[in-house]
């Protein structure tokens, strides 16, 4: 019988050794994990940018195999023309493969011209569409550039797939496809749970210090309570925001902890009352889904990405991205013990019965098994 082989292509630039140092590593691996686990697949290969990956074999299960990049495209535009020239050079590999599946839409190209140069069949994925962030950046030359490879991408795939609704109902609008689903990004609901922890801490955020973030709003919404904030995550705008906090006169309640692995998060979120997310706009955010499961009460603004997970009152609450109604919606769930547990309760079985690592990958095992027997 011929073995089934599964190709999943590293968004262009990212390595394992990438994975490890953002903490995303052991999140990442999980669905392949689980595809090895139940023989979906024989053998998974990862094809990534980063020279010296192979040295990461030792975390993986041996059927997850690192094909790594050649140390001598170890530079910006090495990588780049690497992306192009990944098919040639590692054809060996790529020509085994039943099917081939991208990580996200930046790099997806290496992975369409490995489609028609051996005639396999395409799954994309894709986490957050490339178009949706330089039009919010106001970059607009990136935005039409990153329209123009989502629009190839998404006609050439044989089948794709978003983690929010409004990515999908963009693409079914914009790029006239129909062979796309929605699946949201997923939860391993046996990590992320509630704990017996006391929860000494009060609000949490976790993500990237990006403009996006809307955290300078957060910072003056807490400023002007008597509660405290700590931020995990790393980014370009942490002097900035510091000194924001210094200018307040709050940062003696505003603290930077600096980023965190995965799997060390979940006894983290369980000490804290509150998590916030403040978002101008999220494709699906991971970390709000994780906080949800944790069984923690949430804040989130009315944005797309966020509204489809939160239901305002339900299993968590919507405000707007401005410093007033963030202060309001934190004093209302600071002040409300009962409210908090009831909204974390809720949220917990809405991940489980929405979110969970086994719900999507029965969605992703369907995907690939029908593109295989094509």
């Amino acid at each position: 019988m011929q073995k089934k082989i599964l190709a999943l292509f590293f968004t262009k630039g990212i390595s394992v050794e990438i994975w490890k140092e953002k903490g995303l590593f052991e999140r990442e691996k999980q669905i392949y994990d689980f595809f090895i686990k139940e023989n979906t697949f024989d053998i998974i290969y990862w094809f990534t940018y980063g020279c010296k990956d192979e040295s990461f074999h030792e975390y993986l299960n041996t059927r997850i195999k690192i094909v790594a990049m050649p140390c001598i495209f170890n530079s910006l535009i090495g990588k780049f023309f690497y992306s192009f020239f990944m098919p040639f050079i590692k054809r060996k590999q790529i020509k085994q493969c039943s099917v081939l599946k991208t990580n996200q839409i930046w790099g997806s190209w290496t992975a369409i011209i490995s489609k028609y140069l051996f005639n396999k069949k395409l799954y994309l994925r894709s986490g957050y569409l490339l178009s949706h962030f330089y039009q919010f950046e106001n970059k607009n030359f990136s935005f039409f550039k990153s329209v123009f490879i989502e629009k190839i991408a998404f006609k050439m795939a044989d089948f794709s797939s978003v983690t929010s609704q409004k990515a999908y109902n963009y693409i079914l609008k914009k790029y006239k496809v129909q062979n796309v689903d929605f699946i949201p990004n997923f939860v391993d609901v046996e990590l992320f749970k509630p704990l017996k922890i006391s929860k000494t801490q009060q609000i949490i955020y976790v993500g990237r210090l990006s403009k996006e973030k809307n955290l300078f709003n957060l910072i003056l919404a807490i400023s002007q309570t008597s509660y405290s904030l700590d931020l995990y995550g790393e980014g370009y705008l942490k002097e900035e925001l510091i000194n924001y906090s210094k200018s307040l006169n709050c940062s003696d309640r505003i603290a930077f902890k600096g980023k965190v692995e995965n799997n060390k998060l979940p006894e983290i979120l369980n000490t804290y009352q509150v998590y916030v997310l403040s978002s101008f706009h999220e494709g699906m955010p991971k970390t709000l889904l994780e906080a949800m499961s944790c069984g923690l009460a949430c804040l989130g603004t009315n944005v797309q990405g966020i509204s489809e997970v939160i239901e305002n009152k339900q299993n968590g609450i919507l405000c707007e991205p401005d410093a007033n109604s963030l202060k309001q919606g934190i004093e209302v769930l600071m002040q409300n013990e009962e409210f908090r547990k009831k909204l974390g309760e809720n949220a917990r079985k809405n991940i489980i019965k929405e979110y969970s690592l086994e719900q999507i990958f029965i969605k992703e095992k369907k995907i690939l098994e029908n593109l295989q027997k094509k």
